[in-house]
This record gives structure tokens, C-alpha cells and sequence, in this order.
């Protein structure tokens, strides 16, 4: 491990009278770090697909742009996994301000260059790094998340920070109209963005800390005294990388449920999300700033769809993650159908407004699922195999099949492929599901 991303080490533990007040106030300083943090990384996450519609005019194709697009799913989905195994014995800290950088720094090249944008090979590449850097993120909040919050809070907070998703994503929109408005260079959807990154690394590496142990405090479970079944203080001792792996991933037949579960909520999330732009200008007839602030109002429909999707399945199904996915799902199937057959601004608004409210809530119980079913030293690992698979299998199919798709049979064989979609996603979480009720709860031995 390198020497700077080594867990922060363990402190002596504060007198008892400072004990309740420290951790009060830095889980609220962590969880705001994780928080601007992960949203940062939605800044310069999915910025190209804004800029597709310039690269069009340019005389590329919808098959050689998902071809590059596909660059982010492939490394991001890789990275996610094996990063996720690099975080879990890193500190959280450095790790999660290194990749924000490094992504940043990317986009901001790709948009600088002008020989970034002067062929299909070269944004490839330039996408396969920034994904590959964006893998770093997630693990990283997983890690805080596991550490300074205990099981019985963890579906709440986890459906608070999600939010993060859609604050980040959706703020690319209006970035976009203004880093335009201000250089008057359709490149400065790309570099605009990734200056706005830079500055929120930097807060974020101000407030998160590692574990609360490298602030003096006890662990968690013991601070709220909530345990998980069979908690052991091993958790407490960081693993090695083959331990994560064979004893509490590849054995662990829920978690792998939902990870094929996710192969197919990605592709709804993404094959939705990374074509709006395109779609809504042209078969929808929507002008760059209509369609930026529908991509807004998209993401920004996640966030209570999210919160009422953590409150549901808490509140009413008692902690089940199953039923209110499924009913999301559904739900999501009609949006889209919607979605493909209206006819006015205000209804495909509308429509992909209902789609951001619905989507975000499966991907964020899937995330929270993988993160109870494995101690807390393999958080990052069992969030990173859902990645996995959500992104080589369902954004990466998203990418590069949706362009093919709609070059041969239109948009309307593309919206056949999301509804399709939807309806594997149902199968599939309900599978989990069967899983769960037949007494497969993963592994936390």
C-alpha cells in the first residue's frame, strides 16, 4: 500500500466527557465531507454526454460516441470493484480527494486540448482514465459510512447521502449553460466542471476523517451500542485482500442476487440518463437549454424519490430492500413508456422527471444491501462487485448497445430495450427476494 493512502492509525481514546460531543460533531463533519465530496465526482462523471450533441455536428456517429462513452462503465465498473478492494484497506480520507482530483484533471484536459476531442481513440482513453479514477469514490464513502454509522441508522443516512448522486449530476446541467454563457466555447461543458471539482476536493479533504478510532473515539458499535448478528472485534482489524475476496464475497450468495439484480437497474439509470441530451434535442425538438435543465430536473427528482424509498423500506417493509424496489421498478416501466410516446415538451419533461424520482431509489437500496451483508473492513469490496456489474454489464450496454440499437432501429427500438430492462430488474430483485425469505442473509461471521 502506498504510505499515503495507509489507514490513518489508531488514537488513544479521548476522556470519557469529551467522548459524546467529539463524535457528535465529527460524524456530522464526515458525513457533509463524503457528502460535497461524492457530489463532486458527479460534476465530472458524465459531462461528455452534454457535449455529444456538439460532437454530432462534428460528423460523429451515435455508435462511435457510445462506443466512447462506454470508456467511464468499463474502467469505472472495474475500478469500483478493485479499487473498492483498495480502499477497504486505505485511508478514506486521501483516497476519495485523490480520485476526485485526478478525475477533475481529466475532464478538464479533454477539454483543453483540442486534440482531445480529434478522435474517437483519443476520448476513449480519456474517458477509460476518468472512470477509472471514479471507482475511487464510492469505496471511499462506503468506508466513512461503515465506520461512524451503525447498522439500525445506516439505511436512513445511506438514503441522505445518495442525494449526492443527483445534486452533483444535476448541477452539471446549468454548469454546462453557463461555462457556455461565459467562454462561449461548447468545450467548456468539459472544463468548466472539472475547475468547479477541483475546489470541492479540497473541502472535502478538509472535513473527512478515516475511523473513529483515528480520532480518539471508540468504535462505533460500541459508541450506539448496536451490533450486528455475530459481531466479532475482528472486524475491527483490517483485512487482507484475500480474505475479503474468499471469505465474505465469492461465498456470498445474496450479494451476488443483487449484484445481477443491478446489471439491469443500471441500464434503465444510464441508458435513460447518459441519452436525454441527445434524445430531447433531437426527436423531441428540445433547444440546449431546454434539455439542460430537463437533465437537471432529472437528477434533482431523485432526491426525494431516494429519501421516501429509504423511509419505505425502513418504515413499512421493516428493513426488506425488495418490495419497495420492485414497486419502483414498476412504477420506473410506465414512466418510460411515457416517456417514448408523448409528444409535448411539458410531458417528456414530466416523464423524465418521474424516471429521475424513481430510478435512484433501487440503486441506492442495492448499494446500502451490499454494504449490511459483509463487516465493515469489506464494505468497499462488496459495493464494488454491485458496480461491477451494474456498470460492465448494464451503463456499459447502455453505452455502446443503445447507440447501435438507435442507429438501426430508431429510438423507438431503444426504448424497447429499457422497458425490457425494467422487466429483468423486477425478476431479478425479486429473486433476492425468495433469497431472503428462504434465510440467506449473506455472510457476518
Amino acid at each position: 500500500m502506498i504510505n499515503i493512502f495507509k489507514p490513518a492509525e489508531h488514537k488513544e481514546l479521548l476522556p470519557p466527557g469529551k467522548i459524546d460531543s467529539s463524535y457528535k460533531r465529527l460524524r456530522l463533519q464526515v458525513f457533509i465531507g463524503i457528502f460535497v465530496g461524492y457530489a463532486g465526482y458527479y460534476l465530472v462523471r458524465k459531462v461528455f454526454s452534454l457535449a455529444m450533441p456538439d460532437l454530432i455536428d462534428l460528423g460523429y456517429s451515435k455508435t462511435e460516441l457510445g462506443f466512447v462513452l462506454s470508456g467511464v462503465s468499463i474502467a469505472y465498473g472495474l475500478s469500483k470493484f478493485l479499487m473498492g478492494n483498495v480502499s477497504d484497506r486505505s485511508n478514506a480520507r486521501y483516497f476519495l480527494t485523490a480520485g476526485l482530483v485526478l478525475s477533475a484533471f481529466t475532464m478538464i484536459l479533454m477539454g483543453v486540448l483540442p486534440v482531445a476531442t480529434s478522435s474517437i481513440l483519443i476520448m476513449f482513453v480519456l474517458l477509460i482514465l476518468n472512470g477509472w479514477f471514479q471507482g475511487m469514490g464510492w469505496p471511499a464513502c462506503g468506508r466513512v459510512m461503515v465506520h461512524w454509522f451503525s447498522i439500525r441508522e445506516r439505511g436512513t443516512k445511506m438514503s441522505i447521502w445518495n442525494v449526492a448522486h443527483n445534486v452533483g449530476g444535476g448541477i452539471i446541467g446549468p454548469l454546462a449553460i453557463l461555462g457556455v454563457a461565459i467562454f462561449a466555447d461548447w468545450h467548456a461543458k468539459l472544463y468548466f466542471p472539472g475547475f468547479i471539482a477541483l475546489a470541492v476536493a479540497v473541502i472535502a479533504w478538509f472535513l473527512i476523517r478515516d475511523t473513529p478510532q483515528s480520532c480518539g473515539l471508540p468504535n462505533i458499535e460500541s459508541y450506539k451500542n448496536d451490533y450486528p448478528d455475530n459481531y466479532s472485534k475482528k472486524f475491527e482489524e483490517e483485512m487482507s485482500a484475500k480474505e475479503i475476496f474468499f471469505k465474505y464475497i465469492l461465498k456470498n450468495k445474496l450479494l451476488w442476487s443483487i449484484a445481477f439484480a443491478n446489471v439491469f437497474v443500471y441500464l434503465v439509470r444510464y441508458g435513460v440518463l447518459d441519452w436525454a441530451p441527445l434524445y430531447l434535442e433531437e426527436a423531441k425538438g428540445f433547444s440546449i437549454k431546454e434539455s439542460g435543465w430537463a437533465y437537471f430536473a432529472y437528477e434533482w427528482a431523485g432526491i426525494p424519490g431516494t429519501l421516501l424509498c429509504g423511509c419505505l423500506s425502513d418504515k413499512v417493509f421493516k428493513g426488506k430492500r425488495a418490495p419497495v424496489s420492485i414497486i419502483y421498478m414498476v412504477l420506473v416501466m410506465v414512466s418510460i413508456y411515457m416517456y417514448w410516446t408523448s409528444e409535448s415538451i411539458l410531458t417528456n419533461s414530466i416523464a423524465l422527471i418521474c424516471i429521475g424520482f424513481l430510478i435512484y431509489g433501487p440503486v441506492m437500496l442495492i448499494g446500502v444491501h451490499a454494504l449490511d451483508l459483509v463487516p465493515k473492513k469489506a464494505a468497499g469490496t462488496a459495493a464494488g462487485l454491485t458496480g461491477l456489474f451494474g456498470y460492465l454489464g448494464g451503463a456499459l450496454f447502455a453505452n455502446i448497445a443503445m447507440g447501435a440499437v438507435v442507429d438501426q432501429w430508431g429510438w423507438s427500438g431503444g426504448f424497447v430495450v429499457l422497458i425490457g430492462a425494467c422487466i429483468l430488474a423486477i425478476l431479478f430483485i425479486g429473486l433476492a427476494w425468495v433469497q431472503e425469505n428462504n434465510g440467506h442473509n449473506g455472510i457476518h461471521k
